[in-house]
């Protein structure tokens, strides 16, 4: 395959993702610091970050049914146009938050349009990672797959960064009266510029070479969602316990940090938003790095050995973060989601090296989001119950530590990749699609 191809999918699974990660953050972090007041008000700013939080899961509870969905399609009529599709669902959703009414305007019913668009989002990214990471990895040798599929991981930093970075500048240049009446909602509006430019780059792509084999033998599965649940019930389990860990420590650094610097420290928002800022830009070169390193050493120990790491942090973090000092913060954030790049980077190939070639966009794609329901969907929330109801942090960092004790069992159930077992039918298929 001519490296300029594996380059070309190397952007457009990063681009893509990228900008429906930018799409996801914008209200992860307006969740934190924005949504509450204006569409839950609520004498309690407690009571309020919670309804808010609410939402947030609902964009993870949703994407089991984009998973379901799209991952079957992917299998069924290949990856590029399954991609297009979940690209433009995510933005037309994110653009019409960005002008929905508020609670003052409607009353109860801005909540509920809240609710369903952040639905909606959820939808169109449970449909985005799987075919991401495939469109990528498979375009590249299967001994070089860790590199390759980490284009897909690089998207949820490269949105964190853009959504904070605007978001920040945005902070900076308003006051915060502007800010609350529409300055946020400039950030949600730039998507639309962000998506026209990640369709340009998706609908120059051409299908996979690995799909286009698939094609050509004929092998297309009838049922993928049953096959997988019939034949491939370990592969599904490890891949949906590995990203619990991960799902986890990335909620507690890029959301709930945010939540624990303004409620419960009254630092200034801008804060925690700068340190998940630079945080992120480290990610954008530790996530590829992991990746390629996990080429090189075993796939699951690097993994194993982050999750270690990740589970025992949250007892380092959270005494930096107390100290109310910037450059403290900003040190914790940073070893906490370098942590997270370690097991984030080798997570889309270990993942998909549980699956065969066929059904790779369904099970990726139900692992993923499965996993988000029990990982990144309601630990925001915990996380803020928690922390009222016991009033300590100590309890969400062994909440955490549980999480990554999950992913280990989830790395033990699963498999070393067999690339050697893939070359050889995949170029006698080329062959066979090149006459």
């Amino acid at each position: 395959m001519p490296r300029s191809a594996l380059v070309r999918a190397f952007v457009a699974s990063l681009s893509g993702t990228a900008l429906e990660w930018y799409d996801f953050a914008i209200y992860n972090v307006a969740a934190a610091v924005v949504l509450g007041p204006l569409f839950f008000p609520s004498s309690e700013p407690l009571t309020a970050t919670l309804l808010a939080f609410s939402t947030y899961a609902v964009g993870y509870l949703s994407r089991p049914l984009g998973g379901f969905l799209f991952g079957r399609l992917g299998d069924k009529i290949g990856r590029k146009r399954v991609l297009v599709t979940t690209l433009l669902i995510t933005g037309v959703a994110t653009l019409l938050i960005g002008l929905l009414p508020t609670h003052a305007a409607i009353g109860p019913a801005a909540g509920v349009l809240l609710v369903l668009l952040r639905f909606a989002q959820g939808v169109g990214l449970g449909g985005e990672w799987g075919g991401a990471v495939l469109l990528s990895s498979e375009y590249g040798d299967p001994r070089q797959r860790g590199f390759w599929a980490s284009a897909a991981q690089i998207g949820p930093p490269a949105g964190n960064l853009m959504a904070n970075g605007v978001l920040a500048v945005l902070g900076v240049a308003l006051s915060d009266a502007a800010f609350m009446s529409w300055g946020w909602r400039v950030a949600f509006l730039l998507s639309a510029v962000l998506v026209i430019f990640g369709l340009w780059i998706r609908v120059k792509l051409e299908e996979t070479p690995v799909f286009k084999a698939i094609q050509a033998r004929g092998d297309r599965p009838s049922a993928p969602i049953s096959e997988v649940f019939r034949t491939q019930t370990r592969p599904l389990v490890a891949a949906v316990l590995c990203r619990v860990g991960p799902d986890v420590l990335y909620a507690l650094h890029t959301v709930f940090v945010l939540t624990y610097l303004t409620t419960q420290l009254g630092l200034p928002r801008n804060v925690g938003l700068v340190a998940v800022l630079i945080a992120s830009g480290f990610q954008l070169f530790l996530m590829p790095l992991a990746g390629w390193l996990s080429d090189k050493v075993n796939r699951r120990g690097l993994y194993a050995v982050a999750a270690v790491l990740g589970a025992v942090w949250p007892f380092v973090l959270f005494p930096l973060i107390d100290t109310k000092s910037w450059p403290l913060i900003v040190v914790g954030v940073v070893v906490g989601l370098g942590f997270h790049a370690f097991m984030y980077g080798p997570q889309a190939a270990f993942i998909a090296e549980q699956f065969t070639e066929r059904l790779r966009y369904t099970g990726s794609s139900l692992a993923y989001t499965l996993a988000g329901v029990i990982g990144g969907a309601i630990a925001p929330l915990l996380f803020t119950a928690l922390l009222a109801g016991f009033g300590t942090w100590v309890v969400v960092g062994l909440y955490v530590t549980v999480a990554c004790v999950v992913t280990l069992v989830g790395l033990w159930l699963g498999r070393d990749p067999q690339p050697e077992e893939e070359l050889q039918p995949l170029s006698s298929t080329f062959n066979v699609v090149s006459r």
